[in-house]
């Protein structure tokens, strides 16, 4: 059973942001701890392209310090834990419903309280799960990505034979998500960067490099648009009509400027937004990182080495995820 200290606060190693688009610093700092609160030892933290954006100042309600990192797997008392990065109220009509993804007064760790970019960080204790094994850097490296692919693939309506393109997908969430969207019976194409077209040709049913993919592609049932402004237009020349496009992503931060408006129109594409996933979606990725359906890829970094790691992602030199390991 999950027990909680009665602590107020407590002081940890954590790697702050402390200002936009500079590195990390490493100290000590104090953390308050709310009643409620359980201590997580964080031994596995995910760096999301959510924290990318952050780093790079796209969330303009956020200002530093910040210790980022809501993708967060450790030990509580000893015993494997993971942890629900979203904090929803617990009473609204999205919550009581299943949708805590939903809440209008969610606070996401490592935004509107500290994320796991530490060494011990208090979680509010209904956020706290039990994990099937200690292989910490799996449950970091693949459990948001594919949680983030079941969400979207349902938003998507996929179905057994239907064609997916997915943009990224070299990127955590994108090696993740064809593997998903496979098992769901989908067959996937691939848009991604020539140097990691090879390895993301192990999973994908097709792979197209080109930036300006729909003269390769077309006619797509969906597009899991995970980069966002930089390959929105091309999605939408992609996917046939009355196809649907689930924006996961922005990347880069930037407006979605939608150049021909009339493809919008004239096809009656759908454009959806997805909002991460649900509380049972993470469970629900969690057992099949656990049991390997869906293989976890991702390098692993010291949490003193976070700086390393942003510049790698930023060069995208990693493919999958990033993980910082305590």
């Amino acid at each position: 059973m999950l027990t909680k200290r009665d602590l107020m606060e407590i002081q940890t190693q954590v790697a702050i942001l402390r200002e936009f688009g500079r590195d990390f610093t490493i100290e000590k700092a104090k953390l308050n701890v709310k009643e409620g609160d359980t201590i997580v030892r964080v031994k596995a933290s995910g760096i999301c392209g959510r924290d990318l954006v952050i780093w790079k100042g796209g969330f303009k309600n956020l200002r530093p310090p910040l210790i980022l990192g809501h993708e967060n797997y450790g030990e509580v008392e000893g015993e494997p834990v993971g942890v629900m990065g979203n904090v929803s109220c617990g009473t609204c009509h999205y919550c009581e419903t299943g949708m805590s993804n939903l809440c209008e007064k969610a606070v996401l760790l490592g935004e509107g309280r500290p994320g796991g970019y530490a060494d011990d960080v208090p979680i509010p204790t209904p956020n706290v799960f039990q994990l099937p094994d200690r292989e910490y850097g799996k449950y970091a490296g693949a459990v948001c990505p594919v949680a983030t692919a079941i969400h979207a693939g349902k938003l998507a309506g996929v179905k057994t034979g239907d064609r997916v393109l997915v943009t990224g997908a070299g990127g955590g969430v994108g090696i993740h998500a064809i593997q998903v969207l496979k098992r769901m019976g989908a067959k996937v194409i691939a848009q991604t960067g020539e140097n990691k077209s090879e390895f993301v040709k192990r999973w994908a049913d097709e792979v197209v490099t080109d930036s300006e993919f729909s003269k390769a592609v077309d006619s797509v049932d969906s597009v899991i648009e995970l980069v966002g402004a930089p390959t929105i237009n091309e999605s939408m020349r992609t996917v046939r009509r009355r196809g649907t496009i689930v924006v996961v992503g922005n990347v880069t931060g930037e407006p979605l400027n939608i150049v021909r408006p009339a493809l919008l129109v004239m096809r009656e594409i759908t454009l959806l937004g997805s909002a991460s996933y649900t509380p049972t979606e993470v469970l629900e990725a969690v057992k099949m990182v656990h049991e390997e359906d869906v293989k976890a890829v991702f390098k692993e970094y010291p949490l003193e080495e976070v700086n390393k790691a942003y510049k790698e992602l930023q060069e995208r030199k990693v493919v999958g995820r990033a993980v910082l390991i305590h």
